[in-house]
C-alpha cells in the first residue's frame, strides 16, 4: 500500500491523541538509551491488512526504527505467524506500539470478514460490495480493507456514482403515498444521462416498485430488505424482460445467510457490517 498524505495525516492525529504532549509512563520507566527487539504476532487467523500503516506509524514516531514486514497485505495469516520484526529504541517503540497495532488490529478485522463473505458469493459469481457506512475520515482505509479482502468497493462517495434513494424520490415528489411515479423518474434519469456520464442506480422497496423502476432504464437496481424468495423473483423478471440492467441485493445479509442470497442470481451483494459492525482482529506487540 501507497501511504498518501492523507494517510500519513491521519496516523499524525492519531499519535497526537494517543502520546499527547509526552508518555509519561515510559519516559519514567525505560531508558532513552535502551534498544529493543519486538515481533508482531497474530493472536488468531486473519487476512493481514495494514501492515504498511503500521510501519508508517513507527517511522512518524522516529525515523530510525527498523521495521522489517514478513508478511504483505491480503496474505491469510495463520494463529502464531509473525507478522513483522521491530528494532529500535525503547521508548519509540512503546510510543508508536498501540496506535500501530489499532490501525493493524481493525483493517485486518475489515479484510477478514469481507473474506468470509467473498468466499461464500464467488462460487455463484456474486460480487460483495461496501457501502459508505464507514468511520469518518476513515473511508479510504476501511475501503482499501475491504479491496484486500477480495471485496468490491461501491460508491467511494456521494461524487462517485449516482444512488437515486427513497429519500431523493421523497424529497423530489417521485414517491408519493407509497407509489413510484414511472413518468417523473423517467425524466429525471433522462436528465442524467444527459448531463453525467455516471452509472445510475435506484433503490426500491418491493417487487411493484422494482418492476417501474426497471421501465425507467436504469444501470443497476437495488433491492433493499428483499428476502431471498423476493430476490429470485426480481432476477426472474429481470433476466426475462430487462436482462441488462444489474440487481444488487442489500440488507438483512449475513455471513450465515449469504449463501441464500448469492444463489438467488443477484449480481451484487452489499453488505454495511463489513465497515460499520466489524470485530478487530487480535494482533499482539512482543518485546524479545
Amino acid at each position: 500500500m501507497v501511504i498518501d498524505a492523507k494517510t500519513k495525516k491521519i496516523i499524525k492525529l492519531a499519535l497526537e491523541e494517543d502520546i499527547g504532549h509526552k508518555d509519561i509512563t515510559t519516559e519514567y520507566v525505560v531508558s532513552p538509551k535502551s534498544v529493543i527487539k519486538a515481533e508482531i504476532k497474530a493472536k488468531e487467523k486473519l487476512v493481514l491488512c495494514g501492515i504498511d500503516v503500521c510501519r508508517e506509524v513507527f517511522e512518524q514516531v522516529d525515523s530510525k526504527v527498523k521495521f522489517r514486514k514478513l508478511k504483505k497485505d491480503g496474505d491469510v495469516i495463520s494463529k502464531g505467524a509473525c507478522i513483522a520484526e521491530i528494532r529500535g529504541k525503547g521508548v519509540s517503540v512503546l510510543k508508536a506500539e498501540r496506535v500501530a497495532l489499532n490501525f493493524l488490529m481493525h483493517l485486518s478485522g475489515i479484510a477478514s470478514k469481507t473474506y468470509d463473505f467473498v468466499r461464500i458469493a464467488e462460487k455463484y459469481g456474486v460480487k460483495v460490495l461496501d457501502t459508505r457506512k464507514t468511520i469518518p475520515c476513515l473511508r479510504g482505509l476501511q475501503k482499501y480493507a475491504v479491496r484486500t479482502g477480495r471485496g468490491v468497493n461501491h460508491r467511494l462517495g456521494l461524487w462517485h456514482e449516482v444512488m437515486v434513494k427513497e429519500n431523493h424520490m421523497a424529497a423530489a415528489k417521485i414517491k408519493a403515498s407509497g407509489k413510484i411515479k414511472e413518468d417523473k423518474l423517467k425524466i429525471v434519469i433522462k436528465k442524467m444521462r444527459d448531463k453525467i456520464d455516471k452509472k445510475i442506480e435506484v433503490e426500491v422497496e418491493n417487487i411493484d416498485e422494482f418492476k417501474v423502476v426497471c421501465r425507467c432504464g436504469p444501470d443497476v437496481i437495488l433491492l433493499d430488505n428483499f428476502i431471498p424468495t423476493r430476490v429470485r423473483e426480481a432476477v426472474v423478471f429481470r433476466d426475462r424482460f430487462f436482462p441488462k440492467i444489474k440487481l444488487e441485493s442489500s440488507g438483512r445479509v449475513n455471513i450465515n445467510n449469504v449463501n441464500s442470497f448469492a444463489k438467488t442470481g443477484v449480481d451484487f451483494i452489499s453488505v454495511g457490517s463489513l465497515t460499520h459492525s466489524l470485530q478487530s482482529k487480535d494482533i499482539s506487540l512482543k518485546i524479545i
